[in-house]
């Protein structure tokens, strides 16, 4: 009875023995292939997630037709033409900050894009533009209310795609 009790004694300490190693090694499988999914070899070749993606442009042709005919040298304003029919296409920011800025709606011949400045006025109303940011850009408008005092109206024209 004792040489019984002996034997399954050893082989019980042999499994729990064998049972610690399987745990320790199954542990450290999962340490590695957490750590082999989580390093990054070089974090300096990441991208900035708080900068804009680039998109890459198509290349595009150089030679227009001019389907009217009529050539000036006068150019046109901005001054002009409607708020609701800007369409913010490029900023450039710097020591003298320039939005350009094209028209919506407009013939399909006319692609003129026209550079927007801080504190130009435009639209009929007389908008003024207060900022441009790496957004888009602002302007601000006063207006007469229903009681007769004036009023200023903020508008922000975002960088479209």
């Amino acid at each position: 009875m004792k040489l019984l009790v002996l034997s399954l004694s050893i082989y019980l300490t042999g499994a729990i023995v064998k049972a610690q190693d399987g745990n320790q090694e199954a542990g450290t499988t999962a340490y590695s292939l957490y750590k082999s999914k989580t390093y990054v070899k070089n974090p300096l070749d990441l991208r900035d997630p708080f900068k804009r993606r680039i998109s890459k442009k198509k290349a595009h042709q150089h030679s227009k037709s001019h389907e009217s005919g009529y050539y000036t040298n006068v150019n046109e304003s901005v001054e002009n033409k409607p708020v609701e029919s800007l369409k913010i296409v490029g900023i450039m920011i710097g020591a003298e900050r320039r939005a350009m800025a094209k028209i919506s709606g407009s013939k399909a011949g006319e692609d003129s894009v026209f550079l927007i400045k801080e504190g130009m006025k435009i639209g009929p109303n007389g908008a003024e533009v207060k900022a441009i940011l790496p957004g888009g850009i602002v302007l601000v408008e006063k207006i007469r209310n229903v009681y007769d005092q004036d009023e200023y109206l903020e508008t922000v024209i975002p960088l479209s795609n």
